[in-house]
């Protein structure tokens, strides 16, 4: 029977959120506007467009502002340009969101570079990201600030612990690594190249997994009592393959139903070594939405001059 402790999302984002809604209450009630954040949607992927629906739907819940741009996926690099300029220079936005993946043909680092770093509330922006490195971040990048959150408010000990992340992107791996070493963790970033990746990983006391493979890490990645955060969120369509990962417990209905099964990039028998871990889904996923609100409204004071 597994032991390990279950790290779910949801609590801690509905923390955050009313954390949202309470600081924008503070700005009504000083006269002043609501935070606004603008997304930008091109193409019609389903995915991306749930993502952004929800993300609205949020501000509405929380009291922001909002608005949803959706540009027809025959977009030219330059148009989607100017109306990031646009909205650059719209005072009433706090925030601006460009919904990614982008399609192919965008050049997705210039339109990402393209947006202010004063409403980057994304916190992937080249200047946003080096004063993370600093340690005086403007924005912290949404998932990772959301994963030290869910570390911070589980009273999970990050104060000289070794850390392992198992992959090095720009918006989860590498903002990771330097807000856990801000916390004095020891930390070792690894990917595809690293040697004996499974004895690299046991070493770890928080094991970070943002790979984009699903079920990769096995019990012998972990160490006994580890906690282990799965960033990933992969659809397994292949049936054998889903009995590998599930075996007796794998939900044969719901594969019918839907045509494929979800799975992090850890292996569900990890919950029988760790300590403590996220579920895929319910664990990090809904953080990441509550990071991207708490930006806004902290671009939004900074902007109103009643915060910093």
């Amino acid at each position: 029977m597994c032991a390990a402790r279950i790290l779910y999302g949801k609590p801690v984002q509905e923390a955050i959120l009313e954390e949202v809604r309470q600081g924008v209450e503070e700005l009504a009630a000083a006269g002043l506007r609501a935070p606004k954040l603008a997304a930008l949607l091109v193409g019609d992927d389903p995915a991306s467009a749930i993502y952004v629906r929800s993300k609205t739907r949020m501000c509405s819940e929380t009291g922001l502002d909002s608005e949803a741009f959706q540009l027809p996926s025959s977009t030219s690099t330059e148009e989607l340009l100017k109306r990031i300029d646009e909205l650059n220079h719209d005072a009433g936005v706090d925030g601006i969101l460009v919904q990614l993946p982008l399609p192919e043909g965008l050049d997705t680092d210039v339109v990402l570079d393209a947006v202010d770093p004063a409403k980057d509330v994304d916190g992937i922006h080249p200047e946003n990201v080096g004063l993370i490195v600093q340690g005086r971040p403007r924005f912290v990048t949404c998932t990772p600030g959301g994963i030290i959150e869910l570390l911070e408010r589980n009273e999970i000990e990050i104060h000289g612990k070794n850390a392992v992340i198992i992959g090095r992107s720009e918006i989860v791996g590498k903002p990771m690594a330097m807000l856990l070493m801000h916390r004095h963790a020891t930390v070792t970033i690894c990917h595809s190249r690293t040697q004996d990746l499974p004895g690299v990983a046991r070493a770890a006391d928080i094991l970070i997994v943002a790979i984009g493979r699903d079920a990769m890490v096995t019990p012998e990645f972990v160490k006994p009592g580890a906690c282990v955060i799965d960033v990933g969120i992969n659809r397994v369509a292949d049936r054998q393959r889903v009995e590998e990962i599930f075996g007796a417990d794998a939900d044969w209905q719901k594969f019918e139903d839907r045509g494929y099964l979800v799975v992090g990039d850890v292996h569900p028998a990890v919950a029988e070594v760790a300590g403590a871990f996220t579920p895929v889904p319910g664990g990090v996923g809904p953080l990441t939405i509550g990071m991207l609100l708490a930006n806004t409204l902290r671009s939004a004071r900074r902007r109103l001059g009643v915060g910093s």
